[in-house]
């Protein structure tokens, strides 16, 4: 069972950790560091549950998930299994007394996953220091940036035990008591609840000779290890650096403040930020509008990026639970009805179920279903399974919703095609009233908006798969009065301003225009319809211009490199930032050296921020934390002012 965890959501609407509920599944859980261990936890993995019957957790982070690296391939590990005479009980059997089987077969799966976990563990002693009297405990991602912390710091690991456990729940008994044999004092460094701590303690409670052991809160119940956010060598060396100076007589070579974010080089006060924004020709530019009086809730999707939008537009549910949270409100305040957004993609997950709560729960709701036709927030993939707007149509005329409307940017093509009774096809020209026409209805009313994504129309475009009109919108800069409504009516990135001797005028950016056509619906004179026509390529003077720039810069001395080398790419998305990494960690790889890279996009295909994170480094040096860390990046390639910032 993958298990993938987003400690800082990044890509979620809240941040989680699936620990605790997997354990009260009674399911092991393995966490590898970082994607170099990913092949061989999953084979240990999987021979752990074909011995013991028990499903089997593979936890990973969505930063490891969204790293590539340079690794060295080990050959497979063979498992023999040791000798069981409960085999045969731990096994499903049909024929058991459904409730009582399951705790008797539960114990017996424990029993076997613990001896299998002795013959074969997965965990390290990373430092044996036999004469030590203080130990570190390092779980997942964290191990790496506590091995960072404690080199930064410059630490003698001689002097301290560090141990990795990859079986996290339940802890291999025999190796932790081994481990702690001698030491007076314990550390746990893990992110989030304090999964591995509460074990040790418990493991260590009945034994003679015990470990003190902190971990989320220090000796006298102070926040040590924090368990909100995500945890960096930066954020670890100060709690680490006061256990070692309470605990042991170990020199520290540096000050944890000399690597720490200072208040100087946070720009968390800074009121500049690039937030991502629908891209141009977005289908989501016209279906997020409401009429004036009207309230929206997001969800799940891209349209939550109108909560940032002057649309009155709010709120955030999980998958599937979008309108739900009106439901219990509803009764409580004077607004009589609300739009509820919602992708095609959510609806076919889970979001039809909270439409049929809404219907059971006699909720006055409209629900604005965009078909964009792809998954387009994480990169345009197919919606995972058979939909279509007839289908969801016949669907919800199923539940007794109590009318249905579609529109789109191209009613022609659902000409012959049979919807269902009162169920209309209308020009997305006609939103506003029939949204106006819908919340004036009782009950359940749904809007189904037809009109693919435009990241998708443009890959599609490339590929020769979609039609590209030939009809390009061009501003006559003579007659425009630079009052932006093509801006309000579009709310499309490609119109620009244009600075002229007259004042600031707009301008429509071809470059990046998806010919959505929206920005001439305008009261606007100056709009100019060009048919066949194609931007002109760039003067050949200037191209030659270009090629002389380009032949002058000189070849790139590349030196031996000795010591890990560390890269920041930050730019907006949509720009090639994440190319940038790619090629410049692929190369390093092609030459031999070992090489990761981070990219962190969120929302950034919508032009939002996006920051690649690379390391290179000497050929087999071990990995270390895959982001960098503040104050740590040797070079920076900005593409972008406020990205960068």
């Amino acid at each position: 069972m993958v298990v993938g965890d987003d400690h800082t959501a990044v890509s979620s609407s809240i941040p989680h950790a699936s620990e605790t509920s997997l354990i009260g599944w009674h399911v092991p859980i393995v966490h590898p560091a970082s994607i170099d261990e990913y092949e061989t936890f999953a084979l240990w993995g999987w021979a752990l549950s074909r011995y013991s019957g028990a499903w089997v957790a593979f936890k990973v982070t969505s930063e490891s998930v969204e790293t590539g690296q340079s690794f060295d391939v080990r050959p497979a590990e063979h498992y023999d299994m040791p000798d069981d005479a409960e085999a045969a009980e731990r096994h499903y059997n049909a024929g058991d007394f459904l409730s009582p089987a399951i705790e008797t077969r539960m114990a017996r799966r424990h029993r076997a996953v613990a001896a299998f976990a002795a013959r074969h563990s997965i965990d390290k002693l990373i430092s044996a220091a036999p004469e030590a009297t203080v130990g570190i405990v390092t779980v997942g991602k964290c191990h790496l940036d506590a091995m960072e912390a404690l080199d930064r710091l410059g630490v003698d690991l001689r002097g301290v035990r560090v141990y990795k456990p990859g079986l996290v729940w339940p802890l291999e008994r025999e190796r932790l008591l081994a481990f702690a044999q001698g030491l007076q004092h314990i550390l746990v460094i893990e992110e989030k609840d304090g999964i591995v701590e509460a074990q040790i303690k418990d493991l260590l409670y009945n034994q003679q000779q015990r470990a003190s052991v902190c971990g989320k809160q220090g000796f006298d119940g102070e926040t040590l290890i924090p368990a909100a956010g995500q945890l960096r060598p930066s954020i670890l060396a100060a709690p680490l650096a006061g256990w070692l100076r309470r605990t042991s007589g170990l020199a520290l070579a540096a000050d944890p403040a000399a690597f720490a974010c200072t208040e100087a080089l946070s720009n968390a006060a800074d009121g500049m930020r690039r937030r991502p924004y629908f891209c141009s020709g977005c289908p989501h530019n016209s279906s997020t509008k409401v009429p004036e009086g009207s309230q929206a809730r997001s969800g799940v999707g891209c349209h939550y990026m109108a909560a940032w939008m002057d649309r009155d537009t709010g709120g955030l549910t999980q998958m599937g639970g979008e309108g739900v949270d009106w439901i219990g409100v509803a009764p409580y305040i004077e607004a009589p009805h609300v739009f509820q957004n919602m992708g095609e993609g959510t609806y076919y997950h889970s979001g039809y179920l909270a439409i049929r709560q809404a219907v059971a729960a006699r909720a006055n709701i409209t629900y604005k279903i965009l078909f964009n036709d792809a998954v387009a927030m994480t990169g345009g993939q197919p919606v995972d399974g058979p939909i279509s707007v007839p289908q969801i149509c016949q669907q919800l005329r199923g539940e007794h919703v109590a009318r249905i409307v579609v529109t789109t940017d191209e009613p022609e093509k659902y000409r012959g095609i049979d919807l269902g009774p009162g169920i209309a096809v209308h020009h997305r020209r006609e939103l506003d009233a029939l949204q106006r026409e819908l919340r004036e209805t009782a009950g359940v009313t749904v809007l189904i908006h037809d009109q693919t994504c435009a990241a998708e129309k443009r890959r599609r475009r490339k590929k020769k798969t979609f039609p590209d009109p030939a009809r390009r919108m061009f501003i006559n800069s003579a007659v425009c009065e630079g009052c932006g409504d093509c801006g309000t009516q579009s709310n499309c990135l490609s119109i620009v301003p244009l600075e002229t001797p007259y004042g600031r005028k707009r301008a429509v950016d071809q470059s990046s225009c998806n010919k959505d056509y929206s920005c001439a619906e305008g009261f606007c004179p100056s709009f100019v319809s060009v048919e066949g026509g194609q931007p002109r390529k760039r003067r050949a003077a200037a191209q030659d211009d270009w090629q002389a720039q380009l032949a002058n810069v000189p070849m790139p001395r590349i030196d031996e490199v000795h010591t890990p080398y560390r890269l920041l790419v930050a730019g907006m998305g949509g720009t090639g930032v994440i190319t940038i990494g790619a090629l410049v960690s692929m190369a390093a790889h092609l030459q031999g050296l070992s090489a990761s890279v981070l990219d962190l996009t969120g929302l950034a295909q919508k032009g939002g921020t996006v920051i690649s994170h690379i390391r290179l480094a000497p050929p087999h040096t071990p990995a270390g934390p895959a982001r960098l860390d503040w104050q740590q990046a040797d070079a920076a390639i900005l593409c972008d002012p406020v990205a960068a910032v």
